[in-house]
C-alpha cells in the first residue's frame, strides 16, 4: 500500500492538517500539489491497493473549483481515500459532499471524512494559530481512527453532511495588489495557482482568474502585497458574527 497526499493549500494551512492525518497512516507519503498550475495530474499513478488523503480548504462552503478540476484529472482506480475540508471557523458547507462526488467520479471510494479549522485565509484574526495544540491532538486521534478502519479491510463510505444541489458559489472575491515596498522579483506571480500576476509586472492582475486564494499575500518575502483595507474591514465585521465561537473539528467513518 502506497499513500498518498492530493492537497491544495495555497497559504499552508490545509496542507498542515493533510499532514497530521497522513503521519498517522504511514511515515512515507508521496505529495500531489494541486497548486501547481504546471503539473500534469493526468500523469499520477494511482492503484485500488493505495491510499489517498484528499484535502482542499473550503471556499464560500465550496471545493475551490481550479482544485475540483485538477483532481478530476487523477485516476483513483479503485484506491481508499480519506476527505479533508479545511475552513477558517466559519462553516464549511457543502464542501465535503462536493468532494466526495468529485473523489467518486475519479473513481476513488470514500472511506473517511475530516473537517478541520485553521487561520481564516483572509481575515488572518479568525481561527489564529489553529490548527493548535488541541487541534493536534483530535487530529492524531482521526488519523489512528481511520488507520484502524483501513487496516480492517473495510470498505464502507460515511455519510457525509452537506446539500445536492450544492450552495451557490458567491460573488467577486478580493483582489490583492503590490505596495510601494513590491521589488517585482516575480515570486507571487510564479507562485500563483492560477497565473493571474503578470510575470513581468505583479501590480497586473487577472481579476477574473485570481480565487482570493491569498497565496501571494503569505508568500511576499517583503510583506508587499495586502487587500484593500476598506474591503478587508468588510469581511471582518461580517465573519465576526459567526466566527467568534471556536469550531471543533470533525471525523466522519
Amino acid at each position: 500500500m502506497k499513500l498518498y497526499e492530493i492537497c491544495f493549500s495555497p497559504t499552508g494551512g490545509t496542507k498542515k492538517v493533510a499532514d497530521m492525518i497522513a503521519k498517522e497512516l504511514s511515515e512515507d507519503f508521496q505529495f500531489i500539489d494541486l497548486t501547481d498550475p504546471s503539473a500534469d495530474f493526468s500523469d499520477s499513478v494511482i492503484s485500488g491497493d493505495d491510499v489517498a488523503v484528499i484535502a482542499v480548504p473550503s471556499y464560500g462552503g465550496r471545493v475551490p473549483a481550479v482544485a475540483a478540476a485538477r483532481l478530476a484529472h487523477i485516476k483513483g482506480s479503485g484506491a481508499r481515500a480519506v476527505l479533508v475540508c479545511v475552513y477558517g471557523n466559519r462553516a464549511y458547507e457543502d464542501t465535503l459532499t462536493e468532494l466526495e462526488d468529485i473523489a467518486t467520479a475519479s473513481d476513488f471510494k470514500v472511506i473517511g471524512a475530516v473537517a478541520a479549522i485553521a487561520e481564516h485565509s483572509i481575515a488572518r484574526q479568525f481561527a489564529k494559530g489553529r490548527p493548535d495544540t488541541e487541534d493536534t491532538q483530535e487530529l492524531s486521534l482521526f488519523g489512528k481512527k481511520i488507520l484502524e478502519k483501513i487496516r480492517s479491510g473495510a470498505t464502507d463510505s460515511p455519510v457525509i453532511p452537506g446539500n445536492r444541489p450544492y450552495k451557490e458559489i458567491g460573488g467577486g472575491g478580493m483582489v490583492p495588489a503590490p505596495t510601494h515596498d513590491c521589488v517585482k522579483c516575480g515570486l507571487c506571480a510564479r507562485k500563483c495557482p492560477v497565473q493571474a500576476i503578470d510575470l513581468k509586472d505583479p501590480a497586473i492582475v487577472d481579476g477574473g482568474k485570481c480565487i482570493s486564494c491569498m497565496r501571494c499575500v503569505s508568500n511576499c518575502p517583503k510583506s508587499a502585497r495586502k487587500v484593500n483595507n476598506a474591503m478587508l474591514s468588510a469581511v471582518a465585521g461580517m465573519l465576526s458574527k459567526v466566527c467568534t465561537e471556536r469550531k471543533q473539528c470533525e471525523l466522519y467513518l
